[in-house]
């Protein structure tokens, strides 16, 4: 999955962080995916034509008013680590019938991986 060797285990924590990101998508609770995200964390990207942007918690309530996507597959096709940042790039299929490309960049805030922003396009 990297492009560059780096540590396993800041791979393996990044996954884990993930993890907590597209469960919460199946679940349709935005509390499971808290944990992935930095309290500050952000979010970009357009649903059609509307700007949707702003904290994190847009993307929680969003996901809790969605509901479950009990059929999504997600894949991880790169990570990237850089010391304490990494980037992450998600591919996201059959979220309550759509198709999503994430973008997230990552900070080691006290030896934990936690996603500092999400960037999105949602595919037509």
């Amino acid at each position: 999955m990297n492009n560059v060797p780096t540590n396993t285990s800041d791979n393996e924590m990044i996954e884990k962080t993930v993890q907590f990101y597209i469960d919460g998508a199946k679940s349709g609770k935005g509390d499971d995916m808290k944990p992935a995200f930095h309290r500050d964390a952000t979010i970009f990207g357009y649903a059609g034509d509307d700007l949707f942007a702003g904290p994190i918690q847009g993307l929680f309530d969003w996901n809790d008013e969605n509901g479950p996507a009990t059929e999504l597959e997600a894949k991880i096709t790169s990570i990237d680590i850089v010391g304490t940042i990494a980037t992450v790039h998600l591919e996201l299929d059959n979220w309550t019938g759509q198709k999503y490309t994430d973008l997230f960049t990552l900070l080691k805030v006290d030896g934990t991986w936690k996603i500092m922003n999400k960037v999105f396009h949602l595919h037509a």
